[in-house]
Formats: structure tokens, sequence, C-alpha cells
């Protein structure tokens, strides 16, 4: 939620200057990216119904709540980023690159590209120091591949294409303005859009497969796989599957437990081992034990 909130307040300040600056100015590349911060700003509130969305109790209909839901609007998310904001930019760059035409007062355009960055460079911070406590010792690729967490999937891909952008922006205004020549002006536009798409694209790949299914994170699976192991009721773990639901988890383990000669015995010992896993694991929402001889 924090790391949302951060890209919120950033982006629609940023978003009204560059407004200002491409009515202004004329200029292709600062419309790209204001309505690219206008873009971001509507996925923010998005991303924040679909955490509203994942914390509804379960019900007869969904018995294994709603978690998945941040999934779905985090892949809303990456459609709008692919097309209000890359194929938009992609479109004006083509119409500048037809019809080209100078900006006027290109340093005002400037001006609010390089607060932009400062702006958008703060929101990156406040969204890095977020990953930073979930990644561990992973690189922040690894993160990115590895994480079930799609609202700090999309929020961090934001806050890069958006630094990527006005990078391209400034240069595009910059080489406008010494060069006397609107082309780059257009072509910046285009640049805009096609990093746009990149990061959606990517983006969407990856909401896509936690929106199918996907188990816990590596890290966690280990985790839980020998901590069942270490338990004095447990023997041998067979299999364990689990299904990442939003920020729940759902775990089903098959073990051979060390003790069966009572059923009694045996519900006892499994209802200890669940509850020292609920206690350890608190993301773990839905345990289903299957005791057995073989895998």
């Amino acid at each position: 939620m924090r790391a949302i909130f951060y890209a919120l307040g950033a982006n629609l300040g940023i978003a009204l200057a560059k407004a200002f600056a491409a009515w202004h100015t004329g200029s292709g590349a600062m419309l790209a990216e204001a309505i690219h911060s206008f873009a971001d700003s509507a996925n923010q509130l998005l991303l924040l119904v679909g955490l509203n969305r994942s914390k509804r109790p379960v019900s007869d209909d969904h018995p294994l709540g709603h978690g998945k839901a941040i999934y779905f609007w985090s892949f809303i998310v990456a459609l709008m980023l692919f097309s209000m904001g890359g194929i938009f930019s992609i479109y004006e760059g083509v119409h500048k690159l037809m019809k080209p035409e100078m900006p006027s007062s290109p340093w005002v355009a400037v001006g609010v590209l390089a607060v932009s960055i400062l702006l958008e460079s703060g929101s990156l911070r406040g969204a890095m120091n977020e990953v930073k406590k979930v990644r561990g010792r992973r690189s922040l690729f690894n993160w990115f591949r590895t994480s079930r967490q799609s609202e700090l999937i999309v929020v961090v891909g934001e806050d890069i294409a958006a630094i990527a952008g006005l990078l391209l922006a400034l240069a595009a205004v910059l080489a406008t303005i010494l060069t006397g020549n609107p082309l780059f002006d257009a072509l910046g536009t285009i640049g805009i859009g096609a990093v746009l798409v990149l990061v959606a694209i990517t983006v969407g790949i990856e909401v896509k497969s936690l929106l199918i299914g996907e188990s816990a994170d590596p890290g966690t699976v280990t985790e839980l796989k020998a901590f069942l192991a270490a338990q004095p009721e447990i023997s041998q773990v067979y299999n364990l599957i689990t299904l990442q639901l939003g920020l729940q988890l759902m775990v089903s383990a098959k073990v051979q437990m060390k003790n069966m000669d009572t059923a009694a015995r045996l519900i006892e010992d499994i209802n200890r081992v669940e509850a020292a896993l609920k206690q350890n694991f608190p993301q773990v929402r839905w345990l289903f034990f299957e005791p057995d001889v073989s895998d």
C-alpha cells in the first residue's frame, strides 16, 4: 500500500505539470509523457481497488477467498499501460513525423521534465524500499521473476518505465532545441511508446502467470518442506503443493506420520503439526493434510 501511495502522489502532480507543459509548448514528447502519467495515476487507483477486493471474506461461492482479485486488477493495469500509454504515444509520434512542428517555449518542457525525474526517482526509491523488505538476498531481476506480489511488480515496473520515458523525453526536447529539428521530438515520442509497450508486456506476462495460478515462491516452498520434515510427528514428506492466493497461501501436504496406531493419535499429531506450521507461516490460510504410507 505504501509503495502504491508513493507512486500515486508523484504521478498526479507530475501528470498535471506535464499536461500544462504539453499544452504550452505543443511538444509531442511532453503530451506522451502527460498521458503516461495520467494512465499511471489511474493504474494506481485500480491497484488500490484490487487490494481492497482481495481482502473480502470467504463465501460459499469463493471458499478460498478473493486473494487473486489483485492479479486481475494488476493485469488490467498492464493492459492500460500498453494501450493508453504505449500505443497512444507511438500514434502521437507517427502523427508528429507526418506533420512536424517545432515546440514553442521548449525550455518550459525541460524544466518540467527535470522536476518530474526527481519526483519519479523519489517514487521509485520508495517502491524499492518496500521491495528490499521482501526480496532478501535475491537480485532485483530474480525477485521480479519469482515474486508473487503483483501490485509491487506493477508499481516498480511503472516507475522504471516512467524514468526511462522521462529521460527519453528530455533527450528528445534538448535535441530539438539544439538542432532546431522537430524530428527528434517525434522520435522521442515513439521511443517513449516503445518503452511503455515493452514494460507492459513484461509485467503482463508475469501477472498472467499469477492469474492462472502459481505456487508460493521457491524460497517459501523450501522452507515449508524443511519445517514439515523437521517435525517429530512426521517421518517423511512425500509431496507438497502450494497455491498463492494474493497475500495468502493454500498448502496441501502428503506425508508419512510416525505414529498411526490409532485414528485419535493420528488426528492429534496432524492438528499439532498444522498449528505449528500456521504459527511459523502466518501467510498459510488453508492447510490440507493427507497421511499416507507411500507416495
